[in-house]
């Protein structure tokens, strides 16, 4: 009876404790079931990280996606004034103002689609003060989800908006921003967005894995940036079907750095090599990323050092750097775990994740996982839709490189150097006090841009990843009529006066602290490295150069007059005091 007095009630509670007793029991079975499948079975030991899995593959995207924002955005905040603001060069102010006329005077949704800009929505009494403001919040956001690794779909959406504002009212105005990162930037920057979760900010969040929909895009990007460059080359200029392009590419790129004088000096078969080497590397390797995991891991590490030793050869702004971003969705959390501290948060928890994975003990999805999972198949659908004139324009015949078809570039097509110049020409700006122009005796002074060729004596710059806007369009000015150029005239009225703003983007200006030119000239010279070893070499020469002719004539404020008053641009003061 005794035995009998706890009463059935008991009994239940007791079998209950046991129930949950065997279950507990049963756990902790098959966690250890599971070491035993990923640990003593396999050969990997209990803290090595599986395949398959992305956590930290995420978090070396959304850090190396903001270095490269924060360089863009560095260099926004250092040269946008000078370029498009208030005084700048071609002022942002002035096109927003002809895009609202043009849209029937008012501020609504048909000026937003025709600039997608928040400029629209800020005071533009100081339009510096709202370029400096984008500037330093994009510098700031960038810097956080460097510096910790964390980010959500708020601070990289936000981070897309602001440079979008920059974009669009910088590059269509006057090709202050019409290089080809600038898109590519856009479009790796809009696919981050979605690595993310919505609102919380934390390197590994349980509740938010990552999407291999959206590291599928990054791959996919990838592909498109390789076959794109590739495919325009072979289409394009003779040498690079003739192995000769390499030749030249050295001494003739925008941009050439130290390296370059010694890389364009190599034998001619190392530059057939080299030519050889990019086909394969743009044309067959992208195809890799879809033959499995070894294959797509050996494509990610040779698209890396392909841009590497592009980064070492030539001062390409940020452009190879962006390049390697979507490069690293090729590799998954087992590859990258070198990158992580052993036992550092965000290793220890994807352990810990991909134990409980192991372990059957996945949590069960949220609704909000559930609509997370919608959207990134929207994104799938977005991309898959948006990608179909890009392969039909890679397929064509009459490629394009460096375009978008839709206003908020998503998805967009590349390419880069499919014409190779075969000499390099500069455009030289100089001044004289002398109030005759032709007189044989007046005395022509130089002035000197802050990265590009011009004083045969200096060493070539090293300043890759930042970027000299106005530098680059002078590369292409120079292969270009002034006509085709005006904002070349601009330039020359403004070092007239003196324009503090216009010298601030020079390294040189030969009359500083004296009377402003009288006359400036835009002189044509050709240009060539010189032979290291030679005589001109060991006098210090880094370029030999041999004058073409005039660029654009000599030029005096007044005679610029009504060249300034027929395209609207303010006439630079006219010093006063001159003898």
């Amino acid at each position: 009876m005794a035995v009998n007095s706890e009463g059935p009630q008991s009994s239940v509670r007791r079998r209950r404790v046991d129930g949950r007793k065997t279950q507990t029991d049963s756990a902790d079975t098959c966690e250890h079931g599971a070491e035993s499948r990923t640990g003593t079975k396999t050969g990997q030991r209990p803290d090595s990280l599986q395949t398959g899995t992305y956590w930290l593959t995420r978090i070396v995207l959304l850090r190396s996606v903001a270095f490269i924002y924060l360089v863009a955005f560095s260099v926004a905040f250092n040269q946008n004034k000078q370029l498009i603001g208030e005084h700048g060069l071609m002022p942002c102010k002035s096109y927003l103002n002809s895009v609202k006329r043009f849209v029937g005077g008012k501020i609504g949704m048909a000026a937003l689609a025709y600039t997608p800009s928040v400029l629209w929505f800020l005071d533009w009494d100081d339009i510096d003060a709202n370029l400096d403001g984008i500037a330093l919040v994009g510098m700031a956001l960038s810097t956080f989800v460097l510096v910790t690794g964390m980010a959500n779909m708020v601070i990289m959406a936000t981070l897309w908006v602001l440079y979008h504002s920059l974009v669009n009212v910088g590059q269509i105005l006057i090709l202050w921003f019409s290089f080809c990162w600038e898109s590519q930037l856009l479009e790796t920057a809009f696919l981050a967005i979605f690595l993310c979760p919505v609102w919380t900010l934390s390197q590994v969040p349980r509740s938010c894995p990552p999407s291999l929909i959206c590291i599928w895009t990054f791959r996919w990007l990838i592909v498109r940036i390789m076959l794109g460059a590739g495919l325009i080359k072979i289409r394009g200029d003779k040498c690079w079907r003739d192995l000769t392009c390499m030749d030249y590419h050295y001494e003739t790129q925008p941009v050439p750095n130290p390296m370059s004088y010694y890389m364009h000096r190599s034998p001619w078969w190392f530059h057939r090599f080299e030519t050889l080497s990019n086909h394969f590397i743009e044309l067959i390797v992208p195809f890799f990323t879809f033959l499995g995991r070894r294959m797509c891991l050996f494509n990610g590490a040779i698209q890396i050092l392909f841009q590497v030793v592009l980064i070492v050869s030539g001062n390409l702004s940020f452009l190879n750097w962006l390049t390697i971003v979507p490069s690293l969705a090729c590799f998954d959390d087992a590859s990258l775990g070198v990158l992580f501290r052993s036992g550092g948060g965000a290793k220890n928890a994807v352990l810990k994740i991909q134990s409980e994975d192991a372990a059957g003990r996945t949590p069960r999805p949220t609704k909000g996982m559930m609509m997370r999972r919608v959207v990134n198949i929207s994104l799938a659908v977005l991309i898959g839709y948006l990608s179909v004139p890009v392969v039909m324009n890679l397929l064509s015949s009459r490629q394009v490189m460096n375009t978008s078809f839709d206003p908020l570039r998503i998805v967009n097509t590349y390419g880069a150097f499919g014409s190779i110049t075969k000499e390099r020409t500069e455009v030289i700006f100089q001044g004289t006090l002398s109030p005759d122009p032709k007189d044989p005796e007046a005395v022509w002074e130089e002035y000197q841009f802050l990265c590009k060729p011009g004083d045969v004596y200096r060493r070539p710059c090293l300043i890759s990843p930042y970027h000299y806007r106005l530098d680059w369009l002078m590369w292409f000015a120079a292969f270009q009529t002034y006509e085709q150029s005006e904002w070349v005239i601009h330039i020359a009225g403004r070092l007239l006066s003196n324009d503090s703003v216009v010298l601030s983007l020079l390294d040189h200006n030969p009359f500083q602290g004296r009377d402003p030119p009288r006359w400036v000239r835009g002189e044509h010279f050709r240009y060539k490295f010189s032979q290291p070893g030679s005589t001109s070499a060991a006098e210090g020469k880094w370029w030999l150069r041999k004058r073409i002719g005039a660029y654009f004539p000599a030029v005096n404020l007044e005679g610029l007059r009504g060249y300034f008053q027929s395209r609207n641009w303010p006439h630079p003061h006219i010093p006063q005091n001159r003898n």
